[in-house]
């Protein structure tokens, strides 16, 4: 069986429109989160990477220890949050920005990762088995990056110009 280009995708009009939705969705939370962190006077990664607990928290602690090297990270979470979520919001440059959203979770959940046996951070959300969250929303991600919508309906639509108009047809799905 070949490969089929994203060109080549035929998605039923719900499909597309749960795509969509699930990718506008992702981008929001991503959004709100750097425009949140943007937003808060003196916010810092520091005391989340202090207290990561993960088979990497070595690593992220020795971060804090360098202020310009925090503040880079500072920086990267605040504008990499709002740039991923603004463009999987609107459609634009999805596939390196899911990649990008992707990696940034990785991040996330190796700083607390839900492994038996590690003293998880009162401030974290939850207290869950292997699964939390982050490897949720990774994983919602990684189908959209396998099932693209921004194409379609996003602004890539227009960048990307396809031979075939999209017209969504709800009633015969």
């Amino acid at each position: 069986m070949k490969n089929k280009s994203i060109a080549q995708t035929n998605y039923s009009d719900w499909q597309i429109f749960s795509l969509t939705f699930l990718r506008v969705l992702i981008g929001w939370h991503f959004l709100f989160e750097g425009l949140m962190k943007l937003y808060t006077p003196g916010w810092t990664a520091k005391s989340y990477l202090e207290g990561s607990v993960g088979p990497f928290s070595s690593i992220f602690k020795a971060l804090t220890t360098d202020p310009t090297i925090l503040m880079i990270i500072d920086n990267l979470n605040e504008w990499g949050l709002v740039i991923i979520g603004l463009g999987l919001f609107i459609g634009l440059f999805e596939k390196p920005l899911k990649l990008a959203g992707i990696l940034l979770l990785l991040l996330y959940y190796l700083a607390y990762p839900p492994f038996p046996g590690l003293t998880i951070n009162t401030s974290m959300e939850g207290s869950y088995w292997i699964v939390n969250k982050n490897l949720v929303e990774m994983a919602a991600i990684l189908v959209l990056f396998f099932f693209p919508s921004g194409h379609i309906t996003g602004i890539d639509s227009f960048i990307f110009k396809k031979k075939k108009k999209y017209r969504p047809d709800f009633s015969n799905n």
